[in-house]
């Protein structure tokens, strides 16, 4: 299998969709991944493809016009006071071609989750949908055992494991812990580093803002990655000091060149 790469919307914080396919393909990305279920964040587009079929077509074009593919859309939330149907955002994902989903909890209710992720699962699975859930350290779900016992219970063939190298470097997950695992339970990889001197450092400020290049910071990233199945990556690296160095297509090119280099030096 060879890997391909995808530019996450979380690396351009704050870019619309047409400007971010347009950047995936100039920077040579093979995929875009696109926010398309919005976060309520301040400062953030917000992007609803099923309430807006004016935009639905322009995305649609533009993947066409740029020769790029769509991978995933974002973000799926399990908390109580946020909405359960995504049929509709899922239906015009999987019509833009997307075969992934990302999700992640943000309840500490694991009852909760796991009837939801049931239902969301189900549904995902009518449009050809894989649902890929991470382990944010300030999330419901903090390590990879928390999401293991999850995926467990739900016993849904379309939920997998998405491993985010920071958050697996900040949950000591190691290559022996990967390799004990079922290589099936794994879906997409984020790629990124984390940052020299993080100790002093608040979590959500690197999480948001201040990711490293792959191979620049201090993850030992070939080790993960050689213990992992070879799944497509999603390149999800914010950094604002670089875009603003570099400009929003210079950073996406040279996160992708670290990626790349990574990969190669590691032969996976």
């Amino acid at each position: 299998m060879v890997r391909k790469f995808s530019l996450a919307y979380l690396t351009l914080p704050g870019v619309e969709p047409l400007e971010q396919i347009e950047i995936a393909a100039q920077a040579g990305y093979d995929y875009v991944s696109l926010r398309t279920i919005p976060m309520g964040q301040e400062g953030e587009p917000q992007i609803c493809l099923e309430k807006d079929p004016i935009l639905f077509k322009k995305v649609q074009a533009a993947l066409k016009t740029n020769n790029i593919k769509l991978m995933d859309i974002e973000l799926v939330r399990i908390k109580e006071d946020l909405v359960t149907d995504y049929r509709k955002a899922f239906e015009c994902g999987a019509e833009l071609g997307a075969t992934d989903v990302l999700s992640s909890v943000w309840t500490d209710d694991k009852n909760f989750a796991i009837e939801q992720y049931g239902k969301i699962c189900e549904t995902a699975r009518e449009f050809g949908l894989t649902i890929n859930l991470e382990f944010p350290i300030i999330s419901g779900l903090k390590n990879l055992q928390e999401v293991l016992e999850i995926q467990e219970k739900v016993a849904a063939p379309n939920l997998k494991i998405l491993m985010d190298m920071l958050y697996v470097y900040w949950a000591g997950v190691n290559s022996k812990e990967i390799k004990g695992i079922n290589p099936q339970k794994f879906g997409l990889l984020h790629m990124c580093d984390c940052p020299k001197g993080e100790q002093t450092r608040e979590k959500v400020e690197i999480m948001r803002g201040d990711r490293e290049y792959c191979g620049q910071g201090v993850i030992d990233l070939k080790d993960i990655i050689t213990a992992l199945p070879a799944n497509n990556c999603s390149i999800e690296s914010p950094n604002y000091k670089y875009i603003e160095k570099y400009g929003r297509l210079g950073h996406a090119k040279h996160c992708l060149e670290n990626a790349k280099k990574v990969f190669a030096e590691a032969h996976a």
